[in-house]
């Protein structure tokens, strides 16, 4: 079992990693706070992710808060030569299941810092602006990422959260080669964003991209059914076809789950298939 089957995508057109990534922000506590319920299985969940081949980990210094990050520093570092770890600042965490905007280019260069010495790093090789900050200009916000992408701390500068309009003054300011949006079979308001991004060549990372919520009496049923597989992995393995700039980064915090995830780039399916599942979400 490994991730060879999901393709390759170039991050800034230069870093080749395969199309299923892992998002680390379920390896903490209950509400995205504090430290994992299982340290092991924790543990052991980031070390087969390496093992299966995934090249791609995304966190950010708001998954516990710092907790998904440390994690990932104790555990991989020093890291294989092939693998990014990808995080994000613009994100505070004032109790479990809340985030507060903070785009202020002091608080945004203190986040990279602490993320530095957290995952044990040199060089963030992909640094995001988690979410805009309508207290804060976008201008000030992206410009304090082109500083630390020029002082060498970080070597590409990717978002998150973002429509279109904010992707264009966004990009005017600095070169993005990662959006990171919600998406799914069931949730495709940022399908504008994403064809933005397919013009451009530039990677698209949906979270979220295993809901199947309201389609489980639908053919998605008969689909998975069809291919042995469970309602999330075809849920995957339609978001890995639906663009060639998907990049999915499903979270876990068990082993099982992760190899579950896996298993869907295995899943081929047919044409109609891909019509019958792209049809049944249009409109949610």
């Amino acid at each position: 079992m490994s991730v060879e089957q999901a393709g390759i995508l170039r991050l800034g057109g230069e870093v080749p990693v395969h199309r299923l990534g892992f998002g680390a922000m379920r390896i903490t506590g209950e509400g995205i706070w504090g430290e994992p319920p299982d340290l092991d299985e924790a543990k052991r969940v980031l070390r087969r992710v390496v093992e299966l081949g995934i090249d791609l980990i995304d966190t950010a210094d708001s998954y516990g808060p710092d907790v998904s990050e440390r994690l990932i520093g104790e555990t991989l570092a020093p890291y294989p030569s092939n693998l990014v770890v990808a995080t994000k600042a613009g994100l505070t965490r004032p109790g479990p299941n809340t985030w507060v905007p903070n785009g202020d280019p002091a608080h945004i260069r203190r986040a990279c810092e602490g993320s530095l010495r957290r995952l044990r790093l040199d060089r963030i090789e992909l640094y995001q602006f988690h979410r805009p900050d309508p207290k804060v200009p976008l201008e000030d916000s992206m410009g304090e990422l082109v500083r630390l992408q020029n002082e060498g701390k970080i070597r590409f500068i990717g978002v998150s959260n973002f429509d279109v309009e904010q992707l264009e003054r966004a990009s005017g300011i600095a070169k993005i080669i990662s959006v990171q949006n919600r998406f799914n079979l069931v949730d495709r308001a940022s399908q504008p964003v994403l064809e933005w991004c397919e013009r451009r060549g530039i990677a698209f990372i949906p979270w979220r991209p295993l809901s199947t919520e309201g389609l489980e009496g639908g053919p998605i049923a008969a689909i998975a059914k069809r291919h042995n597989a469970s309602l999330p992995q075809i849920a995957l393995a339609w978001i890995l076809v639906h663009s060639p700039v998907m990049l999915p980064i499903p979270g876990t915090g068990s082993v099982k789950h992760l190899e579950d995830n896996v298993g869907a780039t295995r899943i081929q399916l047919e044409p109609a298939e891909v019509l019958a599942l792209t049809a049944v979400g249009r409109g949610a």
